[in-house]
């Protein structure tokens, strides 16, 4: 290879480049190994200077090895270029034979060319060849083709004589001999096979209209039922060269099974009407396992077992039914006994066994993984319209008991009484009653259903207890003013207190399994505020009778008489008599109720000013009608049936140990005792007490509400119940104030 060679086979160099690019990183890589293993093998074998001697030696073997690699790739690369030169000698061999291949077409185009002209100039005389033949045809099938017209009478005789498979026979001739005419003729329509299009859609209209009437003809003419499905049978094999489109009889025979059967049970455009849907429900509760029975029994027989009648039948029932649903759904809204009927009808007896769930009806019969009746949509739908018509329903005659409860109040008579002798009324048995009947019925339906009515029924009760309230007081305020005034009007206040009791009492029974026990404390709540409010009007008619006899307590005369104080034993006893008409426990809060009152009035009273003791004998004179009011209080009650452990009338025994202290020193740890005793008693009661001793000075005064003051607030205990919080008492002078206190 000379130098030039070699110069035109190195690679070009990119201007501004000073060596050579490797074209692939495969090239570069091999290129640094190889300079770096020759690197590493010189630098071992001239590591030491006696190396150096061989250095001749080694230069000629590399010189050797050079020229043998220099002969091997001149051998290489010559036989490359014989291989070329072969390769380029078979192209041209190639090229010429394709010439003459291509000249040898150009012959035999011009050929065919001309045999096309030829051809053009034959084409009259194999027009007059095909008519001969058509001609020659048409005259061989004349006699067959005359008498098809009558053929085609006979065959719509048959039909219009429902014999289906004779008819069918017939109309398979004639298509047969149609066939037979349009080949020879070379699709030539002939004018006498025009009546086989409507002849067979008359057949298939008469085969639709056996199959539509199946339930019918199954017990009447089965051989007409048979024959009209061995006709779809047959022409579900038929193949025709005529390139008509398949008449698909099977289809239309299953298409007309199907709307036969919506036709007889759904084909009424009229819906129930309100109240009749009940018996709408129970008329299809018998029909459809009927009609699936007959199907079983008389109609699949006359079907092709893959026909799956019954499946079939059952499919088709459901399907109808549940449009009929919706489109019932979309109508008027239903009325609550009909919502209700429905719902119940389509989750518990549809597919219940009296229904679509019997044993008497085979596995095909089965529709439960199909589409439900009702449809999530549906089932709230109808459960919104339910609560609303049974809430207006209950809020309506709820209202109506109410009434007649209230117009009772102003009788002349007494409440009515129970053989017991409590006041009785049947208002509290009919409200409850009417709330536990409905949440009771509805769990015939569903959870979600029972869920909601029992939230209405509390809601409505809520309500009712609300309007109750409401109707006391506007009861209690026409009898104070006058404008309505009730003969019995204290009575009837404890007669509705019993109500309240038999509401409270009896209020469980609307407790539902699976439903919180929480739900029931708002209505427990108004239980109790209607509780509390009956006693605060029957203790504001004990407060009428009983304010006109405290007026004249404290005085000189109560000091020396307990005549005022029996006066107010007496009224009371009077008007606390009707009480033993109340229930328990009623009946033992009203009279704690009724006990505090007097003591309050009686505290009251002492807090007034009235009466401020002259000396120590009043003292001791006023201490002990203390101590003898609190026992005739505390015997009065005890006899109406009150427990003495809740009485409030120890409250005097205490107030006398105030004033019964001889050394007015003393009053600070007497005043602090009471305060233990009294959380709620204040510096005002206190002052208004050391008034009534009469013979506290200034200074004595200051010391014990200082003492008073200084004493940490007690806790009060869970059972103490206010007293002297209820108690107004009157500004003291400037005098008797504190610095700090509230009168400074």
């Amino acid at each position: 290879m000379d130098a030039a060679t070699k110069v035109e086979m190195q690679p070009a160099l990119s201007p501004g480049s000073s060596c050579p690019e490797p074209e692939w990183p495969e090239q570069e890589r091999a290129d640094q190994l190889a300079r770096g293993a020759a690197l590493k093998w010189a630098s071992g074998i001239f590591y030491q200077p006696e190396q150096l001697a061989r250095l001749d030696q080694y230069r000629s073997r590399e010189v050797q090895r050079t020229c043998s690699l220099e002969a091997r790739i001149k051998s290489v690369v010559q036989s490359y270029l014989e291989g070329v030169k072969t390769g380029v000698w078979q192209l041209v061999q190639a090229h010429e034979a394709v010439q003459g291949a291509r000249e040898a077409l150009g012959q035999v185009h011009g050929l065919l060319r001309s045999m096309a002209e030829a051809t053009q100039d034959l084409e009259p005389l194999r027009e007059q060849v095909a008519q001969h033949k058509q001609l020659q045809a048409l005259s061989q099938l004349m006699p067959r083709l005359r008498a098809v017209p009558a053929a085609v009478a006979h065959t719509q005789t048959l039909i219009d004589g429902q014999q289906l498979l004779e008819a069918y026979v017939s109309l398979q001739e004639l298509e047969q001999l149609q066939e037979e005419t349009w080949a020879p003729l070379g699709g030539l329509e002939v004018p006498v096979f025009e009546g086989l299009g409507p002849l067979a859609e008359a057949l298939g209209l008469a085969v639709e209209a056996a199959a539509g009437a199946a339930g019918k003809l199954a017990r009447e003419d089965p051989a007409l039922l048979v024959a009209a499905m061995r006709v779809a049978e047959l022409d579900a094999g038929r193949t025709t060269s005529l390139g008509q489109a398949p008449r698909d009889w099977r289809q239309r025979c299953l298409r007309a099974l199907q709307e036969g059967l919506e036709k007889t049970h759904f084909g009424t455009p009229l819906l129930p009407g309100p109240g009749a849907l009940a018996g709408w429900l129970e008329a299809l509760q018998v029909a459809l396992p009927a009609e699936l029975a007959t199907a079983e029994a008389l109609i699949a027989p006359c079907c092709p077992p893959y026909y799956k009648v019954v499946q079939l039948w059952a499919h088709t029932l459901h399907g109808g039914l549940r449009r009929c649903l919706q489109q019932l759904l979309k109508g008027p809204e239903l009325v609550a006994a009909d919502a209700f009927t429905l719902l119940h009808w389509a989750l518990h007896v549809y597919l219940g066994p009296e229904m679509m769930g019997s044993l008497e009806l085979g596995p095909e019969a089965d529709v439960s993984q199909l589409e439900p009746l009702l449809t999530l949509e549906n089932i709230e739908q109808l459960e919104a319209t339910f609560v609303a018509k049974v809430q207006a329903s209950v809020a309506q005659w709820m209202q109506k008991a109410l009434d007649g409860e209230v117009a009772e109040w102003g009788r002349e008579q007494e409440p009515d009484k129970d053989p017991s002798g409590f006041y009785h009324s049947p208002m509290p048995a009919i409200v409850l009653q009417i709330l536990e009947e409905n949440i009771r019925v509805t769990s015939l339906v569903s959870e979600s259903l029972q869920r909601r009515v029992h939230g209405m029924a509390l809601s409505e009760l809520g309500t009712f207890l609300r309007s109750f309230s409401d109707a006391l007081i506007r009861f209690s305020r026409d009898h104070l003013r006058g404008e309505a005034v009730a003969p019995h009007y204290v009575h009837y206040l404890l007669a509705t207190l019993n109500h309240q009791s038999a509401l409270s009492s009896s209020v469980s029974v609307l407790q539902s399994d699976g439903v919180a026990s929480g739900v029931l404390a708002p209505v427990e709540t108004a239980l109790d505020e209607l509780q509390r409010r009956i006693c605060r009007l029957v203790l504001e008619a004990l407060l009428v009778e009983l304010q006109p006899l405290f007026a004249a307590l404290p005085s000189r005369l109560w000091l020396s008489s307990s005549e005022l104080l029996e006066d107010v034993c007496e009224r009371t006893a009077r008007f606390c008599r009707d009480f033993q008409r109340v229930r328990n426990p009623a009946v033992q809060l009203l009279l704690a109720e009724a006990e505090r009152t007097v003591v309050l009035q009686y505290l009251r009273a002492l807090m007034q000013g009235r009466l401020v003791c002259r000396g120590a004998d009043e003292r001791t004179k006023a201490a002990e009608r203390l101590k003898h009011d609190a026992a005739q209080l505390r015997e009065l009650f005890l006899g109406l049936g009150l427990e003495e452990s809740v009485q409030c009338a120890p409250v005097l025994l205490a107030l006398r140990e105030l004033l019964n202290l001889r050394d007015p020193t003393l009053l600070g740890l007497e005043v602090a005792g009471l305060r233990q005793k009294f959380p709620d008693v204040s510096e005002d009661h206190i002052s208004a007490l050391l008034d009534l001793r009469g013979d506290v000075s200034r200074e004595q005064r200051l010391a014990a509400l200082i003492s008073l003051q200084s004493l940490p607030q007690p806790s009060q205990p869970a059972c103490h119940r206010a007293l002297f919080s209820l108690v107004p008492a009157p500004t003291p002078t400037p005098s008797s104030c504190l610095p700090s206190g509230s009168c400074a």
